[in-house]
């Protein structure tokens, strides 16, 4: 039978080869040894079949171990920050989007739409429907009546067209029941008011100052 030379060159133990070829359950193979400085030199004594079989099973152990190995090398961009400046009362504000309309001020009337998630990201409630992407925006006055006084500061000095995303603590957020906005359907409001001494998010868009 034909026979081919198989040679592996590492920095490894012997032993570690061994275990492998064993595991591999590779008959007749001749092992010798050679050392070259701080590597080893393994000569295998194997037929032209089982050098290709053993080539392939070798390479896929290797890309299973550090599959970096075989990943495309993906492009560096610098990530897109968000920055965010911080109230007086603990708000902290991200602007998304820069509207081009008109700007509200405290004591206007508003309609926007908004999605609000608790602090870990899980969703609450929204104005926008997450499948059929209709929506239904409330309109609220901008004052300490009504509005949850974080998202009122949140709303004045916005454009219209304007996105902004905020972290409002539970001191300016849903301190009553009475404040706004809910949802007018008993469970999704149920599930807001139960996440209201907790720091909530919000994402909202403002449509127009009434």
């Amino acid at each position: 039978m034909l026979r081919e030379v198989a040679t592996f060159a590492s920095g490894l133990p012997i032993s570690s080869y061994s275990q492998s070829i064993i595991r591999w359950k590779v008959r007749k193979i001749h092992l010798r040894e050679f050392r070259y400085g701080s590597s080893v030199r393994i000569i295998c004594a194997l037929s032209r079949r089982t050098l290709l079989a053993e080539a392939v099973t070798f390479g896929a152990m290797i890309l299973y171990a550090a599959p970096s190995l075989s990943a495309p090398l993906q492009d560096m961009k610098d990530p897109d920050i968000l920055r965010y400046y911080k109230l007086e009362n603990g708000v902290k504000i991200q602007d998304i989007v820069d509207g081009e309309g008109t700007q509200a001020h405290e004591g206007d009337l508003v309609e926007f739409n908004y999605v609000c998630r608790r602090s870990n990201g899980y969703f609450v409630h929204s104005t926008v429907d997450q499948f059929s992407g209709e929506s239904s925006p409330v309109i609220l006055p901008l004052d300490d009546r009504e509005i949850i006084r974080g998202l009122k500061d949140v709303l004045v000095g916005m454009k219209v067209g304007g996105k902004r995303r905020a972290l409002i603590p539970p001191e300016v957020g849903y301190v009553n029941e009475n404040l706004k906005p809910v949802p007018d359907e008993f469970g999704p409001r149920r599930s807001l008011l139960s996440h209201a001494k907790e720091p909530l998010i919000f994402e909202v868009q403002l449509l127009k100052v009434l």
